[in-house]
């Protein structure tokens, strides 16, 4: 029998991120990966054609880059930036380009509208008055009292409650406050779109802005060599031991404490103070606990949870950049396509409806242009993807016919792209499924993710935490669900440990 302080199941980014504070902290760590190679959603191969690097799942890190989680690991990547951040095609073949440069970015929505260009200054300057508030407000378990606390001091009483009013708004409507022009619109809008929110749900102001304002901030960077080269620097961080191939089936529990996991060769692994779960809390609850193990009332909220929408994804490996017939695009690693704000509304209505959309929203990486050691001198290496009602049946034909019409909303936009394909790779949702733990709705947020409770990593179950995006923060490249599990537990083991105990349990039955 295998014993250690703490075991991690999962290796990706968020339980990297677990282990490594813990195993900072002096504790005997062990990351269970069911996979052949840790990273997760965090990973990058030859996918498409030899020489050609594709990030297979997720590709931009501006939370990466931006979160103080990730900045306090000193992690040896190399960020590569595109010479802009993104671009909004817009039906008509007009562009709106967010910079770096907040001039160049001011200058693009000026074009729509000539008093944006000002309001779009004002408006960066006002993310960068509360940067490390509202960062540490996001990025801390609940409740973000330090976060807060910080963020009262740099806006003040009123402009806080503002603030706070503002991320609660429908993406469309915060566009209508700040802006009169389509280009600023669209920018924010369209960040929205990364999560399952459309144009007109409340709260996906939140998710538009922070983006957007971090895009103008940091950028959207990638690290050079591929996606996976993050997740090697965070392995690198860690040092410890990763068991791969090593598939938890249960976690082993008594009187509501939890004291280590079997795995699915029946092999037990005893953890002496904790276990961490980067997986998604069905999957913790209900796969690795059971149903029959839950409190009642928690069992009744789990069937409640809301997954957000599944995913297609499309790699290509292109004999040349991509031929947009509005240069700004090209420019851009990062690109919007497939709707203006109404575009956008329309697709995100048919999903509520189940339907597969008409017309795809797609993002889409062009990966070359922003790292050029991405495939060989003078091609692109790039991607796309698009939501699709959750729990579609998707044939391989089928999922041929959706990547056919992908490419047909880029070949409107930039005649000749098919022409420059020389081969491409289809994932779809039984490859990539869901992609942020649980929808990024306003009612599994906060204190409501991933089902009412503390909004905390503790779970029910003593020394048991939840590390993924399920927890709050949510989605993202970030590690503060990571960071936040790692916390909890060395809180519970801490000088009031006894005390933290009573608090949280008490609390949960109180919940439960």
């Amino acid at each position: 029998m295998n014993e250690v302080d703490a075991v991690v199941i999962g290796a990706g980014p968020n339980g990297l991120v677990a282990a490594t504070l813990l195993a900072d902290a002096g504790w005997d760590v062990l990351v269970l990966e069911q996979r052949a190679t840790p990273g997760g959603a965090v990973t990058s191969a030859e996918i498409t054609a030899p020489g050609f690097t594709n990030d297979v799942y997720s590709a931009f890190y501006p939370l990466g880059l931006g979160s103080p989680v990730i900045g306090a690991l000193n992690l040896d990547v190399q960020w590569q930036h595109a010479p802009a951040v993104l671009a909004h095609v817009l039906p008509d073949d007009r562009v709106a380009l967010l910079s770096r440069e907040v001039e160049t970015t001011a200058k693009s929505v000026g074009a729509f509208a000539d008093a944006d260009a000002d309001r779009w200054h004002v408006e960066y300057t006002r993310w960068m008055s509360v940067r490390e508030a509202v960062l540490g407000s996001v990025l801390r378990p609940f409740p973000p009292v330090r976060g807060a606390l910080s963020l009262l001091k740099a806006a003040g009483v009123g402009d806080a409650l503002r603030l706070a009013r503002m991320l609660t708004l429908p993406v469309r409507r915060l566009g209508e406050e700040l802006f009169e022009g389509d280009g600023a619109r669209v920018l924010l809008a369209g960040n929205t779109m990364h999560t399952d929110l459309g144009p007109d749900q409340a709260g996906g102001a939140g998710f538009g802005w922070l983006l957007a304002m971090l895009g103008q901030d940091v950028g959207n960077p990638v690290p050079r060599g591929g996606a996976g080269e993050l997740t090697a620097s965070l392995v690198r961080r860690f040092g410890g031991r990763i068991e791969t191939n090593a598939r938890v089936s249960s976690v082993l529990h008594a009187r509501g404490v939890a004291v280590g996991v079997r795995l699915a060769d029946g092999s037990v692994v005893r953890a002496r103070r904790a276990v961490l779960a980067d997986i998604p809390a069905p999957n913790l609850y209900l796969d690795l606990i059971g149903e029959n193990g839950l409190p009642s009332k928690l069992g009744e909220d789990l069937k409640k949870f809301q997954w957000d929408g599944d995913t297609i994804k499309v790699d290509w490996a292109l004999s040349g950049p991509i031929p947009w017939t509005n240069p700004e695009a090209a420019q851009a690693g990062t690109i919007h396509i497939g709707g203006d704000l109404n575009g956008m509304a329309g697709f995100a209505h048919e999903l509520a409806c189940g339907k597969v959309p008409r017309t795809p929203f797609t993002i889409m990486g062009q990966m070359t242009t922003t790292d050029p050691s991405r495939s060989p001198a003078g091609t692109e290496a790039a991607w796309a993807y698009t939501h699709v009602p959750l729990g579609g049946k998707w044939t391989e034909d089928r999922l041929k016919r959706r990547a056919d019409r992908i490419e047909q909303v880029i070949e409107e936009r930039a005649p000749g792209f098919r022409s420059r394909i020389v081969k491409r790779s289809v994932l779809g949702p039984e490859q990539i499924g869901t992609v942020n733990g649980g929808t990024a709705a306003i009612h599994q947020q906060l204190i409501f993710r991933p089902m009412p409770g503390l909004g905390r990593a503790d779970t029910p179950f003593d020394r048991l935490y939840l590390a993924s995006s399920s927890a709050w923060p949510g989605g993202g490249v970030h590690g503060a669900t990571g960071a936040n599990a790692a916390r909890a537990a060395l809180a519970r083991w801490g000088a009031a440990g006894e005390v933290y105990r009573l608090l949280i349990q008490g609390l949960h039955k109180a919940v439960y």
